[in-house]
């Protein structure tokens, strides 16, 4: 199939942060010992620096003559403007760009530096060349078309929006309209109640949309630094009502969001938590053995949990698993971590132990910056440049409606992607238990993204191997969020499936056929065969162990 990416590849030049390095973050000193790396090596390779140097002045004459030796990505909207082509200054500016960027590339290529080393210079000049394109400049030509256009109030109110954002959001620009989403208002309003609290979390029960229902219920795990109602946001992507409208008893976890008196809460007291929920769901239901749902840290946490079962042989309390872009395999094929080290890894710890949290705007900056050209310099054009308002998008909300991590769970974490311990029969330990993968024997159905940058779809194909029982993968061709949040009538989504799983991703893409449409379908026919027979619903939420607390979306949701 010629429309497939070569699996297990990256994209020329391409350095991915991923989770690990943005549990981690970036600390000023490793990005400044990057460049004095690059200031060694131009000392002790003077005519290496020399000989690009002659290169991009030559180029840049060709450039002033009229010449356009370089063109952009075809995709990079950037620079779609036909001024940018048209326009002889406007094209010598993007030429010029341009040279200088091939150059800069060229040149980490063809250095000395280990190859360690040149992915960090690439991920630091990538930054750079990205900051100084000229599309960021008030010589935008949308820009200067729309300050005429507007009378200059564009400009006013771009600086606004600046402002704003250096005072209340760190800097970077703001990527959604906040004032258009209210969670309980517009977003998470499905129907439901609260049925269980501890100290970490709610427990959701939802109202049937249908007349029958399956008997057995889905409990549903999502991230911890992220917000359930990524599941449940307006009601047109909402996968709890999908899942709702076709029978499925749905129930919801909603984490807490802590804040430093919980810095002691690791993978042990969240495993411990999420038991006691999934004991509420067998006793609210009826059923003794519910269906699990998890999504990404959250699938780590149900894999734990479903671990620590099994060593106690109390397994048969869980039917089967569905792990969406999950991580339980840390290793990844290329350089996984640029600046984390053993020391970079000990000082986030430290960092975290000492604040008692790992705020989620901060991991959220360092997400931004994988993508900076999508996730920051395209909103700043928008919003400073264009003086218009960020859009209303509500995944945008959601992802900017971020949690914050408990240190211990933060250390837990980053140990997880320094050791890998899941690939190892007794590596992890989890409330006493050691845990081993393989003995995990009960169905699973794990979805990836072809395009995702926080977990790699090669890295989630080989998590899924590791279970044991009947597994099923699933390659939809999109990102970490857009994978999950996947309903039917996306004319441009499609997905992969192949039954058999060897041991190599490349060979599973290689012999695996594509399928147009979302995966919700296949996975809702999937998830049917183990759910057990339809029956009427029960009238009222809860029952007399465990009565209904308060309506959905709960407290914990609203907690900033």
């Amino acid at each position: 199939m010629t429309d497939k990416p070569a699996a297990g590849t990256r994209a020329p030049h391409t350095v991915e942060l991923q989770m690990e390095n943005a549990m981690v973050g970036l600390r000023g000193r490793d990005l400044v010992s990057t460049l004095r790396s690059v200031g060694r090596h131009g000392l002790r390779h003077p005519l290496h620096t020399a000989g690009h140097l002659l290169a991009l002045g030559g180029q840049l004459g060709r450039v002033l003559l009229g010449d356009t030796p370089h063109q952009p990505n075809p995709r990079d909207g950037r620079f779609s403007d036909p001024t940018w082509r048209e326009n002889p200054l406007y094209r010598r500016g993007l030429q010029a760009w341009l040279a200088w960027q091939g150059q800069t590339r060229a040149w980490i290529d063809e250095s000395h530096l280990d190859e360690d080393d040149r992915a960090r210079v690439h991920f630091l000049f990538n930054l750079l060349n990205d900051a100084l394109a000229p599309s960021n400049s008030l010589l935008n030509p949308q820009a200067v078309k729309t300050l005429f256009d507007t009378g200059g109030q564009s400009l006013v109110r771009g600086a606004a929006q600046l402002l704003e954002d250096l005072r209340h959001n760190g800097g970077l620009p703001r990527q959604v309209d906040e004032r258009a989403f209210e969670v309980g208002g517009n977003l998470a309003t499905t129907p439901g109640s609260v049925v269980f609290r501890n100290d970490m979390l709610e427990l959701i029960q939802y109202q049937p949309m249908s007349e029958k229902q399956h008997a057995r219920p889905l409990l549903v795990v999502p991230p911890q630094i992220n917000k359930y109602y990524i599941f449940d946001l307006s009601p047109a992507n909402s996968f709890v009502q999908y899942m709702l409208k076709h029978g499925l008893q749905v129930y919801m976890v909603s984490w807490r969001n802590p804040d430093a008196r919980h810095r002691e809460w690791g993978l042990s007291s969240y495993v411990a938590a999420l038991e006691a929920a999934l004991n509420a769901c067998r006793s609210i239901s009826g059923s003794r053995d519910p269906n699990l749902v998890g999504a990404c840290a959250g699938g780590l946490t149900m894999a734990a949990l479903q671990g620590h079962l099994q060593a106690r042989q109390q397994l048969r309390r869980v039917r089967s698993a569905t792990y969406l872009v999950s991580l339980l395999d840390s290793a990844f094929d290329s350089p996984a971590s640029l600046f984390a080290d053993e020391q970079t890894i000990e000082a986030a710890k430290r960092r975290s132990y000492q604040r008692g949290v790992l705020d989620g705007a901060e991991v959220a900056r360092i997400f931004a910056w994988m993508r900076p050209n999508d996730l920051i310099w395209n909103y700043w054009v928008n919003n400073y440049l264009l003086g218009k308002t960020p859009p209303a998008f509500d995944i945008l909300y959601w992802n900017a409606d971020n949690t914050r991590l408990p240190a211990a769970l933060h250390g837990d974490l980053l140990d997880f992607f320094k050791l890998n311990p899941l690939t190892r029969p007794g590596g992890l330990e989890v409330c006493g238990s050691p845990i081993d993968l393989q003995q995990i024997n009960i169905d699973s159905f794990t979805v990836a993204g072809s395009n995702d940058h926080i977990t790699p779809w090669d890295a989630v194909y080989r998590s899924a191997t590791l279970l044991g029982g009947k597994r099923r993968f699933i390659l939809a061709n999109s990102g970490h969020i857009q994978s999950i949040i996947n309903p039917p009538g996306n004319p441009k989504a499609y997905y992969l499936d192949n039954p058999q799983l060897p041991g190599d991703p490349r060979a599973w893409f290689h012999d695996a056929q594509r399928s147009e449409g979302s995966w919700w379908p296949l996975w809702m026919t999937w998830i049917k065969a183990r759910s057990g027979p339809l029956r009427p619903p029960k009238g009222l939420p809860g029952n007399a162990t465990y009565p209904a607390l308060g309506p959905a979306p709960g407290t914990y949701v609203l907690t900033r």
